[in-house]
């Protein structure tokens, strides 16, 4: 008779648990008291199952303690009820007390401390169950599976694969969906795949866990064609597959206005499917539209959410800052905080970068200094808009500012300051940054490495470079490039073709950079032999479209004299830009094809190409050395009229290069009169060595006084009218020109011949 009470009593409290009715419940553990029920312990248990599900840890270790014969049973429930409130301490301390323990318990623990996080003490509790010789289940190993997954601990995570396999629980839809997960987590992509394959019937979450593990990869092709076939085989398409496809469409880079098409299909199938009104599915669309520049599109969705969170905020502002347009930026965080919400840290984060974006770093730095909470990422965005925009001494300034402040930075601060240092050719600065990086243990770091090896490169000193280099634990193909760029710099060109080669022999895969400086190295050595194995290997590895490598294949065939094979890489090039052009007008003129240069000129200026001022110095300069003084005039008339250039010293210096070597002095004269340059040394140095060749004494001595009142100290025009007058055998005159550098006090620089030994050099590029 009492067992069939305590059946209705326990079926009533089993309803008191699915409704969490707690005052029914408790009046039924009154009802057991009174009836003299509470010494049975399946009754106890029911009852300790109630308060653990009901979240009353102090009622559940109440009736725990009374109860007078506890099973395993009952140390579970209340290790369960434990776990279940994220109280891990004292569910491990009970865990510890139990008697007797099954697979349930472990399960109860390894399940806790991966719901609060702790992943590590999930995977050696793991471990421990195992080793005590319990046989982990379903419920075992989607809890493991997702551990290693956060911890990317794919190596451990294939052994308990293994394991899953040989006790067959790996046709189980969560373990299946957990490990697969996990693949994709650790980059994994082709496990991944066929695990997924291996599901007998992948649902959303297996398709939606394969397309975000597709993204992460880059493989958005894929994620987009994993997406189709979820279309196709009718599994529900919720608001979470709907986002992370849209993600797909957001980070498809290769194709923009492909993916950007294939997510306005998803826009499309959201609103057929019913789901124009889910909040974070519309914040991915949003993200989308402003990622992608259709800030029209983006409007359109923003306006469409009826409660926009922060984070709907941040994107829009993001999106007006990526396209320059920091004034609707601005005037977006002003309607935000207007509208009752509080700009975060990446609201001010958006805004600095929209600032930044648009060249107008000061609007960034007055956000910035309204910030009440500055972390170091803002601290970061503003220092590398100092960076960006050539304002360089800010940025350091900004650096010392948050020194002051006991602001901790980090690699990318230090790497980015590093930068303003090398560019400015700072060296003390850059070493006292070095110094930080030291004290704060991240000298070691790739990117600080790196800038650290730009700094003392670009000051002349290759060989603190090179220690910094040979001390790096890790190596990135950034590193490799900082020290090749630094030995080209330095003219040490062999060694960089020997660092080069290492680079390879390594398994490190040349970047464009590397090929561009090692280019750059040939042409300067005129070492045609290597320039042409670097051709090949450039082929090799499918970069000859590049248009900063072929801009330097250009360039070093130019300056190896075979302009020929320049102009058959120019040639073939799909896309050129304006430095492509610039290479081949300036390589034509500096070998001396002066009308080849003025035709290919003409043919840029059909084609639509815009110009620019290194343009014009290149044709400029190619007609100087090939005596088309008319054409040139013509084209330096143009600049202004035809193309809206206003022309600049360089400019100006190479037609007046032009008139000189044609022996039109007295033009040139009268030329530079009317120049708003014409207080600048280099313009009347060049006069007056055009006076030498034709020896025109009236101009040079002209031409030498300008120079002497524009820099007294100079030796330049006494050395170019003392050698004038000695050409012409007019020994007195140049005897009084020395008499009067000694008077003076004016000092002729030393001579200097150098010399290197090209015996040596060999390419190993093949």
């Amino acid at each position: 008779m009492w067992r069939q009470r305590c059946d209705y009593i326990a079926n009533l409290l089993e309803s008191c648990i699915i409704h969490k009715a707690h005052k029914p419940g408790k009046l039924l553990h009154a009802h057991i008291i009174r009836t003299g029920l509470s010494s049975h312990t399946y009754l106890l248990n029911r009852l300790l199952d109630f308060y653990s599900k009901c979240n009353d840890p102090i009622y559940a270790r109440h009736v725990f303690d009374e109860i007078p014969q506890r099973d395993v049973y009952s140390w579970n429930s209340m290790l369960s009820g434990l776990c279940a409130i994220n109280k891990l301490d004292d569910a491990h301390k009970l865990f510890d007390e139990m008697p007797e323990r099954n697979v349930v318990s472990w399960n109860n623990m390894i399940s806790g401390f991966v719901k609060v996080g702790d992943y590590c003490n999930a995977l050696d509790m793991y471990v421990m169950m195992v080793l005590e010789g319990f046989v982990p289940t379903r419920f075992t190993f989607a809890s493991v599976f997702s551990a290693c997954g956060v911890l990317l601990e794919v190596e451990f995570g294939r052994l308990c694969h293994g394991f899953a396999v040989k006790v067959g629980v790996i046709e189980n839809m969560f373990v299946g969906n957990a490990l697969l997960n996990l693949y994709c987590k650790c980059r994994c992509v082709g496990d991944a795949v066929r695990v997924f394959e291996e599901l007998s019937d992948p649902n959303e979450v297996s398709f939606t866990a394969l397309m975000g593990g597709l993204v992460e990869s880059r493989r958005t092709e894929d994620a987009l064609g994993v997406f189709k076939l979820m279309h196709r085989t009718r599994v529900c398409i919720d608001a979470v597959s709907l986002s992370s496809i849209v993600n797909a469409c957001t980070k498809g880079e290769n194709d923009g206005l492909s993916f950007k098409v294939h997510g306005t299909l998803v826009h499309g199938l959201c609103v057929k499917l019913g789901f124009q009104n889910d909040f974070h599915f519309l914040n991915s669309l949003l993200d989308m539209y402003a990622k992608a520049g259709d800030m029209d599109s983006a409007h359109m969705i923003f306006q469409s959410i009826s409660k926009p969170n922060v984070v709907s905020w941040n994107i829009m502002i993001a999106g007006y800052g990526k396209i320059g347009e920091c004034d609707k930026a601005m005037e977006l965080m002003e309607k935000m905080t207007s509208s009752g919400y509080e700009p975060d840290e990446v609201t001010f984060i958006n805004m600095i970068a929209s600032c930044v974006k648009s060249g107008d770093v000061r609007v960034g730095r007055q956000v910035f200094d309204t910030m009440a909470c500055r972390s170091l990422s803002s601290w970061n965005a503003l220092i590398s808009g100092y960076s960006q925009t050539k304002m360089h001494d800010e940025a350091i300034t900004l650096f010392k500012t948050m020194q002051f402040q006991n602001v901790k930075p980090d690699s990318t601060t230090l790497a980015i300051v590093l930068t303003s240092c090398a560019e400015m050719e700072f060296l003390e600065g850059g070493k006292q940054v070095h110094a930080v990086s030291i004290k704060s243990k991240i000298n070691n770091n790739m990117y600080v490495g790196s800038g650290l090896m730009t700094l003392y490169s670009k000051s002349g000193k290759m060989g603190t470079a090179k220690f910094i280099f040979d001390r790096l634990t890790s190596l990135d193909i950034v590193c490799w490039n900082s020290i090749l760029a630094g030995f080209s710099a330095n003219s040490r060109e062999t060694e960089a073709f020997d660092f080069f080669n290492t680079m390879r022999r390594r398994g490190m895969r040349p970047t464009q950079f590397s090929y561009a400086t090692m280019l750059s190295c040939c042409a300067k050595q005129s070492f045609p032999s290597q320039g042409k194995q670097l051709h090949a290997l450039i082929l090799k590895a499918g970069s000859i479209d590049d248009v900063y490598v072929g801009s330097a294949l250009i360039d070093m065939y130019c300056k190896c004299g075979n302009v020929v094979a320049a102009r058959e890489i120019f040639n073939a090039m799909p896309v050129k830009n304006v430095v492509v052009w610039n290479e081949m007008i300036h390589g034509y003129g500096q070998n001396g094809y002066g009308e080849e240069a003025v035709r290919l000129y003409l043919f840029m200026i059909r084609t639509g190409e815009k110009i620019d001022e290194i343009t014009f110095v290149a044709i400029l300069t190619a007609c100087s050395h090939s005596g088309l003084v008319d054409e040139g005039v013509k084209i330096f008339e143009s600049m202004l009229t035809q193309h809206g250039i206003k022309p600049l010293l360089d400019h100006y210096t190479c037609i007046v290069d032009a008139l000189g070597r044609a022996g039109r002095l007295r033009e040139v004269q009268m030329l530079i009169e009317r120049l708003p340059c014409k207080d600048d040394p280099v313009i009347w140095e060049v006069l007056l060595s055009s006076c030498r060749v034709y020896g025109d004494v009236f101009v040079a001595k002209y031409a030498a006084e300008k120079l002497v009142s524009l820099n007294p100290r100079s030796s330049t025009p006494y050395v170019l009218l003392g050698n004038m007058y000695s050409s012409e055998g007019r020994w007195e005159e140049a005897r009084a020109v020395r008499e009067l550098m000694d008077y003076k006090g004016v000092n002729k620089n030393g001579g200097l011949s150098w010399t290197d030994n090209l015996d040596g050099i060999r390419s190993q590029c093949g």
